[in-house]
């Protein structure tokens, strides 16, 4: 990680600038893989010791924490603290995200224009169901199964023109098309 020490009112003697390295590396320790620079900011106004601290992390992110206090210790460690909830609070974000790698995709079978009715709350094994408006046309048995054959849906809804009962034509598991005609 780059550090800019910059101090204001102040000389930056080697003690104090190993005080700021140290609570950075503290911080570095803590959450690796996030910090990309820091800027620190030390200016002394009569009895206070003020410390700015800004952390670039990964991500365009800037995370700022100031401390005041009567010693630089205690001015950098009360930086440093805000500045470690601002990186948790981060990495939180992160890894709710549940992030995937760009190139794998998750293929969905779902038909245009669907539209989920379970909550998104359900339980991760329980397949979601989803709403889908059918037009329901009046054919034939045979004019159905033409439509099945030439097209690519797994079934065929329509209204029986005799009957007038709504069947449903599909391929069953040994390859043969079969009809599904609800009971009255």
């Amino acid at each position: 990680m780059r550090l800019l020490l910059t101090g204001r009112n102040v000389e930056i003697t080697p003690a104090l600038r190993q005080h700021v390295v140290r609570q950075l590396d503290k911080l570095e320790r803590s959450f690796p893989d996030v910090a990309v620079s820091a800027q620190v900011v030390l200016s002394r106004e009569r009895h206070r010791h003020l410390t700015d601290i800004t952390l670039h992390a990964r991500g365009e992110n800037l995370l700022t924490g100031t401390g005041q206090a009567t010693t630089w210790p205690l001015s950098l460690k009360q930086a440093a603290g805000r500045v470690e909830l601002q990186v948790q609070r981060l990495k939180g974000k992160w890894t709710a995200r549940k992030r995937r790698p760009a190139g794998v995709r998750v293929p969905t079978a779902e038909p245009a224009g669907a539209t989920p009715v379970a909550p998104a709350e359900a339980a991760p094994d329980v397949p979601r169901v989803l709403r889908t408006r059918y037009a329901v046309r009046p054919m034939s048995i045979d004019e159905a199964a033409v439509r099945f054959a030439a097209g690519d849906d797994p079934f065929v809804l329509f209204r029986d023109r005799v009957s007038g009962k709504v069947l449903m034509v599909f391929r069953r598991k040994d390859g043969q098309l079969g009809f599904i005609e609800p009971q009255a």
